[in-house]
């Protein structure tokens, strides 16, 4: 449901609540007074009316709505406001926990149960033995939040796939642009420093040779050394190494910066953390540059900081200028279009973040800039230690507030009695059971124990406390926890089946006496399937599960029916039936089995639509790397080709003829040379002219993919030893680039380390980092392009695969191959 359709929710309420209230009395025959008609009226009212605007202000239309239903309950009959008091007091405590941080959600949970606990106190005493209806509200307002927090983190991961998406696509379209510009740069440095030279020095040899003649062999010799020299510099340009230190990093431009500002009589301070190049970087610099200037303008001689710090989740640019010195004069201060302000908000809004400017409480100035960090996750803004204190302090004095009518309760209003009540008991079972949910990810095991160890002792509860109630509501409060747990582990294992119903195996024989109603929805099948997968898995090829899942998907369902069914049985036995004991537990088991059944199949849906949703996103991730990287070589590669057939042969005349001892053709072969450069330039910066086929990228493409990654936020080392030839067999060279591109594009945010080897005519690439690539998907499309050329690929623990690729390949395997 949208936000537009959602506010109908307050009026849905209020008619459910009208329906019930008072709609219902003069069915009974009971006409209520106009002065409760009017007390109901008011708190509808004004409950409906917070709730309208619980998305603004969540907190205070939960204390609003409590305490409207809270105050009108008094005098009204009871169960009056029973509508508005359950469900518009989870509806808002829902809304807390979705638009608030966890900290909140779960202070307001806690504080609104001992709220009702302590009015429930100071209403009626301690004479309440059961209080199961206490236990029910709390276990109601847990569950809200808990789908609350559920909803807000299922929210925060979708935007930050989004942004994930919206980074990676700009950078698809930057990298092609930023490799022309790198040879733009490259190329322009070997003509203004190499080529140039040459022809000065030549040029005065030439002039002075009758009366310096020992300068025509310097001369020649210099211009020798110089073309051999351009020619290792432009074999860098067309294929740099995979390394962090071919161009000046991101954090070295901004202390360059930093540096040419201090040089201006400016007293810059900084603190610069390392930064990947991509959008954030260039919008760093950019705002960075841009306050920087507007100090030197405005406040020249103010002391300037300037702090760039990269996180996971953010990254925060921050300049903060002091006052102007007395009697400083703004030279500057007029020099400025007025627009730059404008600039700075959408360079930040264009990389993904928010920039603010305004003074400073000693008379300066202060650009901070929040823009996307290592992960593209949404950000949030930091909550100060003193706020926590004021909303834990609010929240002590709201639930005292029940206590000042309990001073004057009296004694014989209270219970006399020595026994413990049966709703503190129960109370207490599921907050254990709320505790031990807590360390599920951490200990699963331990913590199905514990819930199971949990749930024997709620008969024992029933019977110390005395409890009267409904039999069988506490045994369906102890299932819902075991429930959770088991909906949890079903969904992390759901992402391995595929992958476990590929491989044949005998070990799923142990499941054959399973029922497939229960371990099928464990393994993730849909109900549709369950009959067809299963009845697969038992026939000639069915599906290895490692003795490991085995106990994960049969036997921790088995125990939980077990245990729960056993424990229901109980109760009922203890309170007394007259249904034979056969059908008491037939009844028992197949409750148990209904909601464990239920509960794992939810759990394993959910975890299939991740892990497509997943699948999807880096398909979408992997094709953009590609696009990105092919449109980038394909620059590469026709900048390339005219280096390789103008400046590069008119390089290698230049140097064949300063051999020869030529002074007059080494001069006229460097101008030619550099006049070929100039005219490649002008081709450079026209960009490509027309569509044509893209080559496919080899390995020395790999630092065109490395940038693409880090750019998107990935950190990504690539090493090669001195031992891998520069050039290698077509299909080799094409197939290991495909498969770094397969390992280092499956997704995932952990840092990766490829390196490639070289020894004993085999080509080894070892990928760390990389667990997605333990996928089918990810780990069929390796194997298939390494078998095509005889290679092998082997995984180890911890994200790391090896590949081994012979040099020597079949003229068979080749063609393949291609």
């Amino acid at each position: 449901m949208n936000r537009t359709d959602d506010r109908l929710l307050p009026v849905l309420l209020i008619c459910a609540q009208a329906v019930v209230w008072p709609g219902a009395a003069p069915a009974r025959g009971a006409v209520p007074p106009a002065s409760a008609l009017l007390v109901a009226a008011l708190v509808a009212g004004v409950a409906t009316a917070a709730l309208a605007l619980r998305h603004v202000h969540p907190v205070a239309t939960l204390v609003v709505v409590a305490a409207a239903c809270a105050l009108g309950a008094g005098p009204l009959p009871a169960g009056a406001m029973a509508v508005l008091g359950t469900a518009g007091v989870a509806l808002a405590l829902f809304t807390v926990a979705t638009e608030r941080d966890a900290f909140t959600a779960v202070l307001c949970v806690v504080a609104l149960a001992a709220w009702q606990l302590l009015q429930g106190i100071s209403l009626h005493g301690l004479s309440d033995r059961n209080g199961l209806d206490l236990v029910l509200t709390a276990v109601l307002y847990a569950a809200v939040c808990g789908a609350g927090l559920l909803v807000r983190r299922i929210r925060r991961a979708r935007r930050a796939a989004e942004q994930l998406l919206k980074r990676a696509e700009s950078e698809r379209h930057r990298l092609p642009a930023v490799e022309r510009r790198r040879m733009e740069r490259e190329l322009h440095d070997v003509s203004a420093h190499h080529l140039t030279a040459v022809v000065v020095t030549a040029g005065a040899a030439l002039g002075l040779r009758e009366r310096r003649p020992e300068l025509a062999e310097e001369a020649l010799e210099f211009a020798v050394e110089t073309g051999r020299e351009v020619t290792r510099a432009l074999g860098a340009v067309r294929a740099p190494a995979p390394s962090r230190e071919d161009v000046p990093s991101p954090e070295e431009r901004l202390l360059d910066l930093v540096a040419g500002f201090r040089r201006l009589d400016q007293q810059v301070d900084c603190e610069i953390d390392p930064l990947p190049d991509g959008a954030v970087a260039d919008a760093a610099y950019g705002i960075v540059r841009e306050a920087l200037t507007n100090v030197a303008r405005h406040a020249p001689g103010a002391h300037t900081r300037v702090r760039v710090r990269y996180g996971d989740t953010r990254t925060d640019v921050v300049v903060t200028s002091a006052a102007p010195p007395a009697g400083a004069a703004a030279h500057g201060a007029g020099l400025g279009g007025g627009r730059g302000q404008g600039f700075l908000r959408s360079r930040a809004r264009e990389a993904g973040g928010t920039l603010t400017t305004g003074p400073t409480a000693d008379g300066g100035w202060e650009v901070r800039a929040v823009l996307p960090g290592r992960t593209a996750a949404p950000v949030e803004r930091s909550v100060p230690r003193s706020y926590r204190l004021a909303q834990v302090t609010a929240a002590v004095g709201l639930v005292l507030q029940p206590l000042l009518p309990a001073l004057v309760i009296r004694a014989e209003d209270a219970s006399s009695g020595t026994r413990v009540s049966a709703g503190l008991l129960f109370a207490m079972l599921a907050a254990a059971q709320a505790v031990a949910l807590l360390w599920l990810r951490r200990a699963p095991r331990a913590t199905q124990g514990v819930l199971f160890g949990l749930a024997a002792l709620w008969p024992v509860a029933m019977a110390a406390g005395d409890y009267t109630g409904p039999v069988i509501v506490p045994p369906a409060l102890s299932l819902l926890a075991t429930c959770a747990a088991l909906a949890a582990d079903a969904k992390r294992s759901a992402g391995c089946v595929d992958m476990r119903l590929r491989r044949g195996g005998a070990i799923c024989r142990q499941l054959s006496a399973a029922p497939s109603w229960l371990v099928a929805p464990a393994m993730g099948i849909p109900p549709l399937e369950r009959s067809r997968e299963w009845g697969r898995s038992r026939m000639s090829t069915p599906p290895a599960l490692l003795q490991g899942d085995v106990l994960l998907l049969s036997v921790r369902p088995l125990a939980a029916v077990a245990v729960h069914a056993a424990a229901a049985t109980a109760a009922v036995l203890d309170r007394g039936t007259t249904v034979p004991v056969w059908a008491v537990v037939a009844g028992a088991t197949a409750g148990a089995s209904l909601a464990v059944g239920a509960a794992c199949w939810a759990g394993a849906l959910r975890g299939r639509r991740d892990r497509a949703a997943r699948g999807t996103q880096n398909e979408r991730l992997a094709a953009w790397t590609e696009e990105a990287v092919r449109d980038a070589w394909a620059e590469r590669r026709r900048i390339a080709a005219g280096l390789e057939t103008t400046v590069l042969s008119r390089t290698a005349d230049m140097v064949a003829e300063a051999e020869a001892g030529r002074l007059d053709d080494t001069a006229e072969r460097a101008r030619e040379a550099l006049a070929a450069m100039r005219a490649l330039l002008d081709t450079v910066q026209e960009g490509e002219t027309g569509p044509e086929l893209r080559p496919q990228p080899t390995l020395q493409a790999l630092d065109l993919l490395a940038h693409q990654l880090r750019a998107t936020g990935r950190d990504i080392e690539i090493r090669l030893t001195d031992r891998v030839p520069e050039r290698l067999p077509t299909a080799v060279d094409l197939a290991a680039y495909h498969a770094a591109e397969t390992l280092l594009a499956a997704g995932g945010g952990e840092p990766a380390v490829l390196e490639l080897d070289v020894d004993d005519g085999t080509l080894t690439l070892t990928a760390t980092g990389v667990p997605r690539a333990a996928d089918p998907a990810v780990r069929d499309r390796l194997t298939t392009r390494v078998s095509a050329l005889g290679g092998t690929l082997t995984t180890g623990p911890q994200g790391t695969v090896r590949l081994r690729l012979p040099l020597a390949v079949a003229p068979d395997n080749e063609e393949r191959q291609r």
